[in-house]
């Protein structure tokens, strides 16, 4: 339904332009004043017109006040669209843009969420469109449908600005190094869009975090959109349930005394009611706790500092001796010889 409408508007935008290529060359006269000062790249502020060559017949890529209202944006989108894009850098700023928006309403977004979308990511309006294209194929060959891919870009509008070389890269480790299927990979992708373009050391220390010290096979991850949690706020909460007796690192064989909380119920609920109804604390303990625990990490990371720098020393003092014991035969030697 969403992809019909932005077809239609999409479609309306260019019959306009089309029509007027066939006209004697005219103006598109806009009564709005703009409210922006500086769009006077764009957007005169006495007048703003969609003009055509008279050589070429061609319509200009200028954007307008005219076409963001053609494409279904009110007046006040349209005069911050036209302000935003005005205030961008480069010659083929208006191109890129109006292919952004253009692949935008492709997609099936109505002109609210292009404009909510667009100010979360501004970077969108430089993308180019053999770029922007292949992104977005690349995302249905993951596994996406369209809904999927609406609700992936208006939650994360950033994938859009990730290589396609990332994003295999990123699939790639997860099925090969984490070993979830490519159904989980998929899941992954459309809950936690973020995790294409996380670190992958980063990624790797939090996989095996879960994987190994909490005992959660990948399932649970998926079910629990872990990969939407930073690395700190896993640990913190395994951390506090582990200290008060309520978490336990299963064996070799899977096995605890107790029985650990399902990861979702750690994870996928607010401060309030993990404490409440998995931790049994209060908010305040929790603070104190998260205190301690940074200090105790900054001191580790001190204490591996001055570990690494003690080897070092060591290898070095190693290596003075060598010279010396060298040195020595080497002079014992010149000694008999002489």
């Amino acid at each position: 339904m969403g992809t019909r409408v932005g077809a239609r508007q999409l479609l309306r935008w260019t019959i306009r332009n089309a029509s007027s290529v066939v006209s004697p060359p005219q103006f598109w006269r806009c009564h709005l004043q703009p409210l922006c000062t500086g769009c006077r790249l764009l957007c005169s502020s006495t007048s703003l017109h969609h003009e055509i060559s008279p050589l070429s017949g061609k319509p200009n890529t200028e954007l307008s006040l005219r076409t963001f209202l053609d494409m279904g944006f009110t007046d006040t989108q349209a005069e911050q669209l036209c302000e935003t894009v005005s205030k961008l850098r480069g010659g083929s700023a208006a191109k890129h843009a109006l292919s952004t928006l253009t692949a935008l309403f492709v997609l099936g977004l109505n002109p609210s969420s292009v404009l909510k979308l667009l100010d979360k990511c501004p970077e969108l309006y430089s993308v180019k469109e053999p770029q922007l294209q292949q992104r977005i194929d690349n995302l249905r060959k993951l596994g996406l449908g369209e809904g999927s891919i609406q609700r992936v870009v208006a939650y994360y509008p950033q994938i859009l600005t990730v290589p396609v070389k990332t994003i295999k890269n990123a699939v790639g480790f997860l099925r090969e190094k984490c070993l979830f299927t490519v159904q989980q990979v998929t899941d992954i992708i459309r809950d936690s869009p973020a995790v294409l373009a996380e670190n992958l050391g980063q990624l790797e220390y939090k996989f095996q975090y879960v994987y190994f010290r909490m005992g959660v096979k990948q399932g649970e991850m998926v079910k629990s959109r872990l990969f939407r949690f930073t690395l700190d706020e896993v640990r913190h909460r395994h951390s506090f349930l582990e200290r008060r007796g309520l978490y336990q690192t299963p064996d070799k064989k899977g096995q605890t005394v107790i029985i650990n909380p399902k990861l979702d119920s750690i994870l996928s609920v607010d401060q309030d009611i993990f404490l409440t109804e998995a931790a049994n604390a209060s908010a305040e303990e929790y603070d104190i706790f998260k205190r301690l625990m940074a200090r105790e990490l900054q001191e580790q990371e001190q204490q591996g500092g001055r570990i690494e720098a003690d080897s070092d020393d060591e290898e070095e003092a190693e290596e003075d001796d060598e010279e010396e014991e060298t040195g020595g035969r080497s002079a014992y030697r010149k000694r008999r010889k002489k």
